[in-house]
């Protein structure tokens, strides 16, 4: 009898990893440590060879990016019916999907940003240093640039007359509608990126890692769907500015500092919520 007493002891308490998914479950830290925040500046950086290979990660990532996103779109657009194309869901599946398979090639190399907004989150959330971040969000603008040149080079006329993938604020919205569309969906998809790499999140679950490309490239695909009606969707500055200075069109420049400013604050609205909300590190460091 004390036996089977014991037994029902351990079938208790046996799964006892599995009982709460809420708070329960964030106390198992499996020896967990918070890693130190990245110092601002970090000369030995620019002497690394890993530091330049990033930075190239990136540059390749946003020039494939450009590429296959607005040649994308040129092909919805040149179309006199949309029943004849991917129309707007395919376009963000194009951007969710190219987002999917470039975060799951270069985050091991470069951390996968591709996005000068994410790079920004997370420098704000002392991810990395204030010289690779600014390295990184150099060398996608210039790959966002050459993609969207590379489009322009197939088929100059049709670009040009067809708007060059360049995001503007639709007729019958306002900047500030077109403000916050940007500020919200870069939210989500920094907010997204938090969640899908927390270091803490991966040392309880080991799919966590392996899945991470999966929802961030899926929240690109949702925010355009919610906002290419709105601004085209931006929420990566470098994808706005490398269709801008292409098209090169005075319409294309009057709201793009929309598609800066918006990004940035949703970036850094993402990094605050989930820096000091979800995992309260500067509570942490406190006690």
């Amino acid at each position: 009898m004390e036996a089977k007493e014991e037994d029902v002891k351990l079938g208790a308490n046996k799964y006892s990893e599995r009982q709460a998914i809420g708070t329960a479950a964030q106390s198992q830290d499996k020896d967990y440590k918070e890693p130190p925040p990245a110092p601002l500046f970090e000369p030995g950086e620019l002497k690394s060879w890993s530091f330049y290979r990033a930075g190239i990660a990136e540059f390749m990532a946003t020039f494939l990016f450009l590429y296959i996103t607005i040649l994308t779109v040129m092909g919805v657009v040149k179309s006199n019916s949309k029943c004849t194309t991917v129309g707007i869901q395919g376009i963000a599946w194009s951007f969710g999907g190219m987002i999917f398979a470039l975060v799951y090639c270069t985050a091991g190399i470069s951390g996968g940003h591709i996005n000068p907004a994410v790079t920004f989150g997370l420098f704000l959330a002392r991810k990395l240093s204030l010289t690779r971040a600014l390295f990184y969000i150099v060398m996608q603008c210039l790959g966002a640039i050459c993609g969207a040149g590379v489009v322009k080079g197939f088929q100059k006329g049709l670009y040009e007359s067809n708007g060059g993938g360049a995001n503007v604020v639709a007729p019958g919205y306002t900047k500030g509608a077109g403000l916050g569309a940007e500020i919200i969906g870069t939210f989500v998809l920094v907010y997204t990126v938090f969640s899908a790499t927390d270091a803490k999140r991966n040392a309880r679950d080991s799919h966590v890692p392996i899945l991470a490309p999966l929802p961030i490239g899926f929240a690109v695909f949702l925010v355009h769907l919610a906002t290419i009606p709105i601004t085209g969707t931006g929420i990566n500055p470098a994808r706005s500015l490398g269709a801008a200075i292409i098209y090169n069109r005075d319409h294309s420049w009057d709201d793009h500092w929309i598609f800066w400013v918006g990004p940035f604050i949703g970036a850094a609205l993402a990094a605050i919520y989930h820096q000091v909300v979800i995992r309260a590190i500067p509570f942490k460091s406190r006690s």
